[in-house]
C-alpha cells in the first residue's frame, strides 16, 4: 500500500509551499487508496510551539486534507536513541569537536585551494586521549553520520529521473547536536522505516538529503522508499519570493479564497496539466501522476488564483453556501448576485441593493421626468423588469443605455451590477416604485 507523509515543523504557520507539498503527498496516497500520515517534526523544543501544531491541523482541515494518522517526533525520542546506538556500535556515527568558527575557517581554506567545501573528517584522526582531553575541557561533541565512500548514492527519482551523487563530494552530515538534540535526517529516516513510508515526495531542495539518507536506510538494514523531488515555487516574476513564505491559509482566508480554489491551483502547479477551476477532487486525483511534473520552477500567480477562485464561486450551488450568506437571502438572491462576485465575502455588498439603503444619485430634469413616468407605468408581473422596459421603450422611444441606465441607477444607486430582471422581484413592487419616485422627485 502506498504510504506517504507530510512532515511540517511546528515553528510557524504553513505557507503555500508547505500546502502544495501536503496536497501532493495526500494525492499520491489517495489516488491508489493508500495512507497519508501527518508527522509533526517537533524535536526542536526551543522553537516548536503547540499553537503552531494546532494551526497546522486546522489549516489541513480547512483544506480538506485529512490525515489517516498523526505522529509526533517528540514522543519518539527513545526510537532515535536506539537507532543512534546501533549506528554507533556499527561505526557509522562518530563524535566531532570543531566549533562553528573552526568549520567555517576550514571551509574558507578549502575554497581558497579550489577544493569542494566539505568536511575533511578531521575528527576521525583524533586519538582517544585527544578526545578525552577535549571532553575534560568541557567540549561536548556533536555527532556525524559516516558516509561509505564506496557505496553509490543513486536512485530513480519520480520527477528528476536517474539521480546520482558521489559520496566523496558530500560532507558527513551532523545528525546530533552537542546538547543531544536531533537534526532532521536521522529521526526522519527512522520514522520512514517504522511508519512504513513507501513514497517520499518533497521539494528539490532536499535532493542532497536524499542522497545521504539512502545510505542511512542501508546502514539500518532497511529498503529506502521511492523518492521524488518537485520543483520549488517561485513568484510570477520567476524569482524565489520571500512573500511566498508568508502566504498561508490565514492570508488566503482573509482574501476570500475558497479551499477548493487553492487546491485546484496547487494540484497542477508545476505540471504539464492546465490549471482549471476543478472543485471535484476525484477529477483532480484521476489526472494526478508524477510523470506530469516538470523540472522548471513552478510559478505561483495570485492573479491566476483569483481567476480560479472566481470561477469556482460562480459554480457553487446555493446549498453549499447558504450558511455563509446574509440573513434573508434565498436561492433567488444567490442566483442574482452570484455572477457578479469573486468571493463569498462580496455577497453582502451586492445584497444591500435589495435590502437598502442604496446610494442616492442626482438626475437631470429629463431623466427625472423619465423616472416619474417609469414609476407611474410600473405594473407588477412575473417579469416586472422586462414589462417595464418594453413599455417605456414604446412610450418614450428610448433605447439602449438611455433606456436602461437611469432605471438601474435609480433602483440600485449603481451603473452596473446584477441582472435587473432577477433583482426586481427581490426588491419588491412597493420598494421599486418608492425608489423610482424618490429619484424622480429628488433635487
Amino acid at each position: 500500500m502506498t504510504t506517504t507523509r507530510f512532515a511540517p515543523s511546528p515553528t510557524g504557520r504553513l505557507h503555500v509551499g508547505n500546502i502544495r507539498t501536503a496536497l501532493h503527498n495526500w494525492m499520491l496516497a489517495k489516488k491508489s487508496g493508500g495512507k497519508f500520515v501527518l508527522r509533526i517534526d517537533d524535536t526542536d523544543a526551543a522553537r516548536s510551539k503547540e499553537e503552531y501544531v494546532d494551526a497546522i491541523r486546522a489549516d489541513l482541515v480547512w483544506l480538506g486534507i485529512e490525515a489517516d494518522s498523526e505522529e509526533r517526533q517528540s514522543q519518539r525520542l527513545d526510537r532515535y536513541d536506539a537507532a543512534f546506538e546501533k549506528l554507533k556500535q556499527a561505526g557509522r556515527v562518530y563524535p566531532a569537536y570543531e566549533t562553528a568558527q573552526e568549520l567555517e575557517l576550514k571551509r574558507k581554506v578549502q575554497l581558497g585551494r579550489g577544493l569542494p567545501p566539505i568536511y575533511d573528517r578531521g575528527a576521525l584522526e583524533l586519538k582517544e586521549e585527544e578526545r578525552a582531553a577535549k571532553e575534560a575541557e568541557g567540549i561536548a561533541p556533536h555527532w556525524r553520520f559516516k558516509l561509505d565512500h564506496d557505496e553509490a548514492l543513486a536512485w530513480d527519482d519520480g520527477v528528476r529521473g536517474a539521480s546520482k551523487f558521489d559520496p566523496k563530494l558530500l560532507s558527513d552530515p551532523v545528525i546530533r547536536r552537542a546538547d543531544g538534540s536531533w537534526l532532521y535526517m536521522l529521526p526522519s529516516t527512522v520514522d520512514d522505516i517504522e511508519m512504513g513510508i513507501t513514497h517520499v515526495l518533497r521539494g528539490e531542495d532536499h535532493v542532497s538529503n536524499t542522497a545521504v539518507q539512502i545510505q542511512m536506510f542501508t546502514a539500518m538494514g532497511a529498503a529506502a522508499p521511492e523518492f521524488a523531488h518537485e520543483a520549488l515555487l517561485v513568484g510570477k516574476e520567476g524569482k524565489l519570493s520571500k512573500r511566498l513564505g508568508s502566504l498561508g491559509c490565514d492570508a488566503f482566508r482573509e482574501r476570500g479564497i475558497e479551499p477548493e480554489a487553492l487546491i485546484a491551483t496547487l494540484a497542477r502547479l508545476g505540471t504539464s496539466l492546465p490549471v482549471e477551476p476543478i472543485s471535484d477532487r476525484s477529477a483532480l486525483l484521476s489526472t494526478f501522476h508524477l510523470s506530469t511534473f516538470g523540472r522548471a520552477p513552478a510559478k505561483f500567480d495570485d492573479a491566476e488564483l483569483d481567476r480560479i477562485n472566481t470561477a469556482i464561486v460562480h459554480a457553487m450551488p446555493f446549498e453549499a453556501v447558504r450558511h455563509r450568506l446574509p440573513e434573508g437571502m434565498d436561492q433567488a438572491g444567490w442566483r442574482a448576485v452570484q455572477p457578479n462576485i469573486g468571493t463569498i465575502g462580496e455577497v453582502a455588498d451586492w445584497w444591500r441593493l435589495v435590502t437598502g439603503p442604496i446610494d442616492r444619485i442626482e438626475f437631470g430634469a429629463e431623466d427625472r421626468t423619465y423616472l416619474a413616468q417609469a414609476a407611474a407605468m410600473l405594473a407588477w408581473s412575473d417579469d416586472p423588469w422586462h414589462c417595464l422596459t418594453n413599455a417605456l421603450k414604446d412610450a418614450t422611444g428610448r433605447k439602449g443605455k438611455a433606456l436602461f441606465l437611469p432605471l438601474r441607477q435609480a433602483l440600485t444607486g449603481m451603473d452596473h451590477g446584477p441582472d435587473m430582471g432577477e433583482l426586481l422581484p427581490l426588491i419588491g413592487e412597493a420598494e421599486v416604485r418608492a425608489r423610482l419616485q424618490r429619484a424622480a422627485y429628488s433635487g
